[in-house]
């Protein structure tokens, strides 16, 4: 383990290394920014509607007491959507979509010896690879779960319009009442790092693949199990510190 460790944080030095020439990390930068965020945008904003609008109705149902404000299905319909489902299924869904292209795409480069090529070439193939693909992906989960959040909310009040459990005013007012803007500082938090864990850990993964399409397969199976494992283990941490 340690060992993979020493490997990892080495490989993040060299990836974050002064460029040769940043312009060409600039376009990097931007195509990985387009491929994350408009490549993920319609599998997460399906998720997000529908996840908000599971919440609520569940919610709803355990409250069903008449002792019960009604409003308070919205309170923890938007607090739940904030701090746990929008960041960390959102994250987890991007794992497996965008961990996995970078897994098996740096994978596919160093098994066709196209790494090798670029060090030769003198380039600094992990910074050339593997930063514009953390930094993309540092910039744009946050966004995206921005975007999760509010659909959430939004799948919440399709859901009172279509089910009646609740009123779409009494929603609304929880949406409204006692919200803590702590809430959504957490929320970006966990997208930042979940973001960074899901590139680097993927990156890492495929850069040291070895072997053939078996093996690149494999690391992007790898990448994607731990890169998940890693998101929950960090959403646990940082709830702890922040709440």
């Amino acid at each position: 383990m340690f060992y993979h460790l020493g490997r990892y944080i080495l490989l993040l030095r060299l990836a974050f290394r002064r460029p040769e020439k940043f312009s060409v990390y600039w376009g990097e930068v931007m195509h990985e920014m387009v491929s994350v965020g408009i490549g993920s945008l319609g599998i997460i904003s399906i998720i997000s509607v529908f996840i908000g609008a599971a919440t609520t109705i569940q919610v709803a149902f355990q409250l069903s007491s008449p002792l019960v404000p009604r409003s308070i299905a919205g309170s923890i319909a938007r607090d739940s959507n904030i701090l746990e489902f929008s960041p960390t299924i959102s994250s987890l869904v991007l794992a497996g979509r965008v961990g996995s292209s970078i897994a098996s795409q740096i994978g596919t480069m160093r098994v066709t010896e196209q790494i090798d090529a670029l060090e030769i070439m003198g380039v600094n193939a992990p910074g050339y690879l593997i930063a514009p693909k953390i930094i993309a992906n540092v910039l744009m989960v946050p966004v995206l779960v921005i975007l999760a959040i509010g659909l959430a909310l939004l799948g919440g009040y399709i859901a009172c319009l279509s089910s009646g459990d609740v009123s779409p005013a009494d929603y609304l007012s929880g949406v409204h009442d006692g919200f803590m803007p702590i809430t959504v500082q957490v929320a970006l938090v966990k997208a930042t790092v979940f973001g960074f864990l899901i590139a680097s850990i993927c990156a890492y993964q495929g850069f040291y693949t070895s072997g053939g399409a078996l093996e690149v397969g494999q690391s992007a199976t790898s990448g994607v199990v731990y890169s998940c494992v890693m998101i929950l283990f960090a959403d646990l941490m940082i709830t702890r510190i922040m709440l």
